[in-house]
């Protein structure tokens, strides 16, 4: 019998299936209904689209909450229960926290898709959650037309250690701990162009986790980090940027992106979610041919933390990166903004 394969069950694939920045702002925005009370705990909440919510306990430690949950990125359920869980647990140490418990959520479509298969989505969870270090406590389940995973994790950081998307200072360097082109490999995956010297790139970049984010929040070096998601490194980037009230500039030839990418770029494998993050924040870029925005705007699946650092704490970064086996080099910088054209937040060159 042939085997199952879970993305023909998924309109978009992983984070790429993430509703657009422009429309989630619409969704987000309530005022014309409710105007939720001030609460002088909430450390961070989504009116900084940040990562996750943080909330002040009174004792020097603050309470890090997030979820997310996708379709199938990948055909293997233990492998798609591994890069949902990776990516969940992300949003915590982007925020400098340290995870403390995970919930599931769970969607599976009972008549097209057997128990068993939804098992080892599960059990790839719980590994991922050992491997960080905490437990797959509970969970939620519905049956639906589309299977779905994720979770729901809460984590714990320092007040002191906490790290926002918005606190990024003009003269910072930037740097990225996984390479692009997430989107694109999975999509020439699943066009069944991928060649065998590629499978696996993919994987083992949405796999890995981002726990060096408990590392960087300690260093007073780190002004902001946030991780890379579905909305590519420009809208992320571009988030870091608005919240900042700075501009960055890219040099191309530095962004780090995996082995092989410019090849399926060349043959069509473009997810969707590219040209729909495109039209959302494009306005706000200046400098980019169809080839770069394929790339810079790719939505990332579980990718890694974008770090703004003060250069004169670089050395010690790049020593604590490279203790964790990270090897990275500046591929920016965020400068001062200008007043005179207030919508540009990125320049790539």
């Amino acid at each position: 019998m042939e085997p199952i394969k879970l993305t023909a069950f998924s309109p978009g694939a992983g984070c790429g299936c993430k509703i657009s920045p422009k429309d989630l702002q619409l969704i987000l925005d309530s005022s014309d209904f409710f105007s939720p009370p001030v609460d002088d705990k909430l450390l961070v909440g989504n009116h900084t689209n940040d990562d996750a919510a943080v909330y002040d306990l009174g004792n020097g430690d603050a309470l890090v909450s997030t979820t997310d949950f996708f379709t199938p990125i990948v055909n293997d359920p233990t492998l798609f229960g591994k890069i949902a869980s990776v990516n969940a647990i992300s949003d915590i140490y982007a925020m400098g926290g340290r995870p403390l418990v995970a919930i599931a959520i769970l969607g599976w479509p009972l008549k097209k898709l057997s128990t068993d298969i939804a098992k080892q989505v599960i059990a790839g969870a719980r590994k991922v959650c050992y491997q960080a270090g905490i437990t797959l406590a509970g969970g939620h389940s519905i049956d639906i037309s589309e299977p779905i995973f994720g979770l729901a994790v809460t984590g714990q950081v320092k007040i002191s250690n906490l790290k926002r998307n918005n606190t990024a200072k003009p003269g910072a360097k930037l740097f990225l701990t996984k390479p692009l082109g997430v989107g694109i490999l999975t999509t020439a995956e699943k066009k069944g162009i991928l060649k065998q010297n590629h499978a696996g790139l993919a994987v083992d970049s949405m796999t890995r986790l981002n726990s060096i984010g408990i590392e960087f929040a300690k260093l007073d070096g780190v002004q902001a980090m946030t991780d890379v998601t579905g909305f590519g490194l420009l809208g992320h980037l571009n988030e870091m940027c608005l919240g900042s009230s700075v501009t960055a500039n890219i040099d191309s030839a530095k962004v780090p992106v995996i082995e092989g990418v410019q090849e399926y770029i060349d043959k069509g494998a473009i997810p969707g979610g590219t040209n729909r993050n495109w039209s959302s924040y494009g306005k706000h870029i200046l400098g980019i041919d169809d080839t770069l925005k394929a790339v810079l705007c790719d939505p990332q699946t579980s990718g890694g933390l974008l770090v703004a650092v003060d250069p004169k704490n670089m050395e010690t970064f790049l020593a604590t990166g490279e203790k964790a086996g990270l090897s990275m080099e500046p591929f920016g910088d965020i400068l001062k903004k200008n007043d005179n054209n207030s919508e540009l937040t990125i320049t790539v060159e």
